[in-house]
């Protein structure tokens, strides 16, 4: 089983568009990664985060990131449930997208301190995420593919 889904756009909310790959394949992400890299993205061996592989878009291109997550897991649900909280709540992702626009303005030549900067946001939007889910009962809805 896979499982697509975007998390953000260009556009209005000017966030980036990230796409999220989910599966159950144990060999993760080895089904995902020639296709991708056919494609021209670029597999970032690099990244961190051990929950996700990750991806970036092809040289000369509009950013995007790739992420391939484990179905099912902690990563994919709460990123999941932090996507779903935004689309629901519009002010919270304006709020996001321009604390995106600051942080990337001060860490322009630092990625990892941009990343590490957007934390603080995320722990509390995900924390009145977690209570909107339990007051709506949220569970997660179809693939955007």
């Amino acid at each position: 089983m896979r499982i697509l889904n975007q998390f953000g756009q260009r556009g209005a909310s000017g966030l980036l568009s990230v796409i999220q790959i989910a599966d159950y394949d144990p060999a993760w992400p080895a089904p995902f990664a020639e296709p991708l890299q056919e494609l021209g993205f670029v597999f970032r061996r690099d990244n961190p985060e051990l929950t996700k592989r990750y991806f970036r878009e092809p040289p000369g291109t509009p950013r995007t990131h790739v992420h391939v997550r484990r179905l099912g897991s902690f990563s994919q649900q709460f990123a999941l449930l932090f996507r779903d909280y935004l689309r629901e709540h519009p002010a919270a992702a304006r709020a996001y997208a321009a604390e995106k626009r600051r942080l990337a303005d001060e860490f322009r030549d630092d990625r990892h301190g941009y990343t590490d900067a957007k934390d603080p946001f995320i722990w509390r939007t995900i924390q009145q995420a977690d209570r909107w889910a339990q007051r709506v009962g949220w569970r997660e809805g179809p693939s955007d593919a």
